[in-house]
């Protein structure tokens, strides 16, 4: 019997999809609440485990742990963990949000263009206002972080005559997408882009990214959207570029600190959109990432890759 811990308040989903899958008599499951810490024993014991984050030093307390599921596609909480050891298999939920989160986009897209938001506005004060709504097709949609999102969403900006371009560390040709640049050409993306759309992981070479240089490399009428990581825009020069009008404005779902302090300017600069981490939620998430987990669980037991397996060289 092999000892996984389930270190999450959703556990019982997460153990029926391992039941459902057949592998209930080849594991001794265990499950915690997330306000609850796991005892000496469950520590000594635990092979592998399924967790939103742990505190650090705790996993220097688990010798025989071999496999780590985290729940979320970004990882870096887990990878600055200094006692993540190089022999513990750290997995992701990369993939988990293939769906929604295109979704959620292209609902920013509409957003930006078409005057719903007013209209519930002028609805609310009973006023008829005509409005006229700016067409998406013709517009250039650039990806910063053609992954598995940024390809699904090029599928299906394709089909509203959206012209996709974006970058990947592999920049070979992809269905759906104009043409595939390098990272090192993100600047030809951004002055090409109605909307420069960040899907990047958080590393090192990302942090920071978005800058006061790069807003300034960007059309005076694009729009940035962030639904990849809060630390890849400098906030400051990101509220200056909105206010100077450098840009149009921004769409932002992720932030440096969540929940944003009421104090940020990102709530009171206008042309900012505030949205509060959103992008990748789904009704069914949790059966989702309870699917992956049991099929790596399959793979895991038959000594087999394990799927969204963490480079950690290369920080997701």
């Amino acid at each position: 019997m092999i000892h996984a811990l389930l270190w999450l308040n959703e556990a019982d989903i997460h153990r029926r999809a391992l039941e459902r899958a057949g592998f209930g008599n080849r594991l001794d499951i265990e499950s915690l609440r997330l306000d609850q810490q796991p005892s000496a024993a469950q520590l000594a014991r635990t092979e592998l485990m399924l967790a939103r984050q742990t505190p650090p030093g705790l996993l220097t307390k688990m010798p025989r742990l071999r496999w780590i599921q985290a729940l979320t596609a970004g990882v870096e909480g887990w990878i600055s963990l200094p006692d993540l050891r190089p022999d513990i298999a750290l997995t992701c939920a990369r993939g988990t949000h293939r769906v929604q989160m295109p979704e959620n986009i292209l609902g920013a897209l509409f957003h930006l263009t078409k005057p719903y938001a007013q209209a519930t506005l002028d609805q609310r004060d009973r006023r008829w206002v005509k409005r006229i709504s700016e067409p998406l097709a013709g517009k250039t949609l650039g990806i910063l972080g053609l992954g598995a999102i940024g390809q699904e969403l090029a599928k299906k900006a394709q089909a509203l005559e959206l012209r996709v371009i974006g970058t990947r560390r592999s920049p070979e040709p992809l269905p759906h997408v104009d043409r595939v640049y390098p990272p090192d050409a993100m600047d030809e993306v951004l002055t090409q882009s109605d909307f420069a759309l960040l899907l990047l992981p958080l590393t090192p070479e990302t942090e920071d990214i978005m800058n006061a240089r790069r807003f300034r490399a960007m059309r005076s009428t694009a729009y940035l959207l962030n639904f990849g990581r809060g630390a890849l825009v400098v906030d400051a020069d990101l509220v200056d570029a909105v206010r100077s009008k450098t840009i149009a404005g921004a769409v932002l779902d992720v932030y440096r600190k969540e929940p944003l302090p009421a104090d940020h300017a990102f709530w009171v600069t206008e042309g900012i959109t505030v949205l509060p981490h959103i992008g990748g939620l789904d009704v069914h998430r949790d059966e989702i990432v309870a699917t992956l987990f049991a099929d790596n669980m399959g793979r895991f037991l038959a000594g087999e890759p394990l799927v969204a397996l963490v480079d950690r060289s290369r920080g997701y």
